[in-house]
């Protein structure tokens, strides 16, 4: 506002000055300031060349590798070829699967084809445990057990070239399997072990939890 007074006393004393004077730029401190705007001023040949203003942003979209086209890795006489991915993490595998299903009130075990197919599935109640006892930590080793003599005993081994164990929860029997398999029972089941997993499943948002339960 100050600004703009200073200007018109100045444009108002224009009678009074010379020639030479006026046509002196006027002081800074007499322009109108432009409010809330920190913008730099634009050159009038940047509105003619557009793509002069857009070059730093066109350089950020090419800092990629020109093979980098796929997301999955192509044959070595691809030219689209992506090296940086490893190629065994996409190709089919002939491992079989050793599901560990352990949570508060039971264990499953699931024994299946390279192709998710099921051979074996049992769970603690299906050896003779009944409510409570069927959460419990013997309980679970009981239940591995059986199913090493299972695999033996249904000539499964010979076929099962390697295996990979897949964890889900925390229950007592995901220690009680892991000790079986490390123990006497999985001598002849651990050396076939070749890879580790675990697919518990995470809670991101969703509906209300359940209270938990409060004894005592």
């Amino acid at each position: 506002m100050a600004a703009s007074k200073s200007l018109r006393l100045f444009t108002s004393l224009r009678p009074s000055v010379c020639t030479s004077c006026w046509n002196t730029p006027a002081p800074q401190s007499l322009l109108p300031v432009r409010q809330l705007s920190v913008s730099t001023p634009t050159l009038a040949k940047d509105f003619m060349d557009p793509s002069a203003s857009l070059k730093p942003i066109e350089s950020n979209f090419m800092r990629g590798d020109s093979k980098f086209r796929n997301m999955i890795p192509a044959k070595d006489d691809d030219p689209f070829n992506a090296p940086n991915l490893t190629r065994g993490e996409w190709e089919e595998d002939d491992r079989h699967h050793l599901h560990i299903y352990a949570h508060k009130h039971n264990t499953h075990l699931t024994l299946t084809k390279p192709d998710r197919n099921a051979l074996i599935s049992v769970s603690c109640g299906n050896i003779g445990f009944r409510k409570a006892g069927r959460g419990t930590y013997d309980a679970a080793y009981q239940l591995a057990a059986f199913v090493m003599s299972r695999i033996q005993d249904k000539g499964l081994l010979p076929q099962i070239k390697k295996l990979e164990l897949v964890f889900r929860g925390f229950g007592p029997g995901r220690e009680a399997v892991t000790k079986a398999i490390l123990g006497s029972e999985g001598k002849k089941i651990r050396g076939l072990v070749v890879r580790l997993s675990d697919q518990t499943r995470l809670k991101f948002g969703g509906t209300r939890s359940k209270k938990p339960r409060r004894l005592g």
